[in-house]
């Protein structure tokens, strides 16, 4: 076992997450929650969360913790041809400095227990001609599609990290409901809970004492009373915040298995299997200041376009004509 460390950001490592840093570090995942849950991981004597971006000059302090292997000193991953040309066709911007993936349901962003194919992985196809590799600045649910943001370096990371926190990010999502959204348009506002015991072990809840969620929608189609065509545009970025917020007012996202959505239902309806749910554009303003906005668009997956077709909806979405205002 460790005892206690401090140890300095270096400017190398400015602009990466503090979870991320101390695992490169041979810190446990589960710990670095736990220590930051109990108050004993700290920043320049402060507090830290998980998801905090490291800055050049911190101090880190590190309670005592039985070390797991450091990836640091791991070999790089090796891709296969196919590996690498997978990731490069996901591509659908990179400036040298950002670069924006429309991922596919099904891909984790980050590993996990028994995933051996995630983006996180892939990211050794994209090492530019200095061999840097680029960094995750957020992340997508497995089963959600979409616009997913890289950055070439930590600092880029950094930069687009605090424009997450700070709301000056844009998000519509695009998906399918089962039942139609009474109002047609509005917001949600409900907190949200994971849960850690019960039959909803692992799960995210609406309850009182959540964190506070809102999320605005509006319909876009509807089929009778069968499916609504929806944009969703999230307003905090819980985990699962759509499906749930969704799921909460009665009309679960087709194919959402773990928040409503009955099986049953979807073998009937002859739809290829897929969460209905697609990250489908994000704004910001550019990194550089100014008035110039970046505005990436992830094209609809054929899947999904398949399913719209299949239930009468019109797979041609103009973004621009998506508003959240009553």
């Amino acid at each position: 076992m460790s005892g206690v460390q401090n140890i300095i950001v270096t400017k190398e490592e400015s602009g990466l997450r503090l979870d991320r840093w101390l695992g490169k570090k041979g810190v446990p995942f589960f710990l670095v929650h736990k220590f930051c849950r109990s108050g004993q991981l700290r920043i320049d004597g402060k507090r830290a969360k998980a998801d905090t971006r490291l800055v050049e000059g911190q101090n880190v302090r590190i309670p005592p913790y039985t070390p797991k292997e450091s990836t640091e000193h791991k070999r790089p991953v090796k891709l296969s041809d196919k590996d690498r040309a997978y990731i490069k066709s996901l591509v659908i911007y990179d400036d040298g400095q950002i670069i924006a993936l429309n991922k596919p349901s099904g891909l984790a962003t980050q590993g996990g227990t028994n995933m051996k194919q995630h983006v996180d992985r892939l990211l050794e196809g994209l090492v530019n001609k200095d061999g840097i590799k680029p960094h995750l600045v957020h992340r997508l649910d497995k089963d959600t599609s979409g616009v997913l943001l890289l950055a070439r370096n930590a600092e880029m990371a950094r930069i687009l990290g605090q424009a997450f926190k700070s709301k000056n990010i844009e998000k519509t999502y695009i998906g399918i409901t089962t039942g139609i959204p009474d109002p047609l348009f509005g917001e949600i506002k409900a907190p949200l809970l994971k849960t850690d015991t019960g039959r909803n072990k692992d799960r995210i809840i609406v309850n009182e004492d959540g964190k506070f969620a809102h999320t605005l929608f509006t319909v876009l189609d509807r089929i009778g009373k069968q499916a609504a065509l929806v944009a969703f545009q999230p307003l905090t970025g819980r985990t699962h915040q759509i499906r749930v917020h969704s799921a909460y007012m009665g009309c679960p996202l087709i194919g959402d298995f773990k928040y409503g959505y009955d099986k049953e239902s979807f073998a009937e309806m002859n739809l290829k299997k897929r969460l209905h749910l697609h990250a489908y554009r994000l704004r910001l303003p550019h990194p550089s200041g100014g008035k110039k906005i970046l505005d990436f668009i992830a094209p609809i997956p054929d899947d999904f376009v398949f399913n719209m077709k299949a239930l009468g909806f019109d797979s041609h979405i103009k973004a621009d004509s998506i508003s959240f205002d009553p």
